[in-house]
């Protein structure tokens, strides 16, 4: 049997969206274990100056639960 746990989660890019997301991917690995997906929930840009100045995802990552 598979049981996922899911977790929410906010990253941010001063390059783009697809950044922001493997942003979060890189630091919910540091301490969360075998991630099974992202999900995206919102978009979201800051503006400075008439440009974009950071990309923001909030998502929600699905990962398994190890069993020892």
């Amino acid at each position: 049997m598979s049981v996922l746990k899911v977790i929410e989660l906010m990253g941010n890019s001063t390059i783009s969206f697809e950044d922001a997301v493997q942003n979060v991917v890189n630091e919910a690995s540091k301490t969360v274990k075998n991630i099974k997906s992202v999900y995206i929930e919102h978009f979201h840009v800051t503006i400075n100056g008439n440009k974009i100045s950071q990309f923001r995802v909030d998502t929600k990552v699905t990962f398994g639960i190890l069993d020892e």
